[in-house]
């Protein structure tokens, strides 16, 4: 009969990655099977996936044209940053939604560490984006320098913390994977 530390013991050696509180939840158990299909796709295919690269691209797009203002103070670049925040506002509230909707609806998304760090660093991203537009919205280059240039790098840095997560999320943890997936147990 086996004792309960030799399996754990086993169980580790099935595991190809350490755990590391905070930033890797290395479990065996999720490195077989199948995955849990997302509750919000088309046709199979996750949508939440397909629409983060706007926020994304919009968000630290931002930053960039922020550093433009920054080095040559060119009004293109103040207004460039203003459409950029805005664009990347409306398409990070559909990414939310979507994303929101696969986190209520999955209970292995909430029952990780990536999960919520994942959902947490989205919602400061747009709570500093929602801040800095209209910080800028009266004046758009009155207030770029330097809180509106710190803001947007800030969120840059946050977006690639987000990704790393929802990676974890998708990668290690199989949640929003296609196939027939597993139950929605976590």
């Amino acid at each position: 009969m086996e004792t309960q530390e030799s399996q754990q013991n086993r169980q580790g050696a099935d595991v190809p990655h350490p755990n590391i509180p905070f930033v890797i939840d290395s479990r065996s158990t999720e490195y077989h099977g199948t995955g849990i299909t997302s509750s919000v796709a088309i046709l199979g295919h996750p949508i939440h996936p397909v629409i983060v690269i706007f926020p994304i691209a919009f968000l630290s797009g931002a930053a960039g044209t922020d550093l433009g203002y920054w080095l040559t103070k060119g009004e293109f670049w103040a207004q460039a940053s203003i459409w950029l925040l805005g664009v990347g506002l409306l398409s990070g509230a559909g990414a939310a939604i979507t994303g929101m909707f696969d986190f209520v609806r999955i209970p292995r998304s909430r029952s990780r560490q990536a999960g919520w760090a994942h959902m947490i660093l989205n919602v400061i991203v747009l709570v500093l984006s929602i801040g800095n537009f209209f910080l800028r919205l009266a004046s758009p280059e009155a207030n770029i320098l330097p809180i509106g240039l710190t803001l947007s790098w800030v969120v840059a840095g946050l977006l690639m913390a987000s990704g790393w997560y929802g990676g974890e999320l998708m990668f290690r943890h199989k949640v929003g994977i296609v196939g027939p997936g597993e139950s929605h147990v976590p």
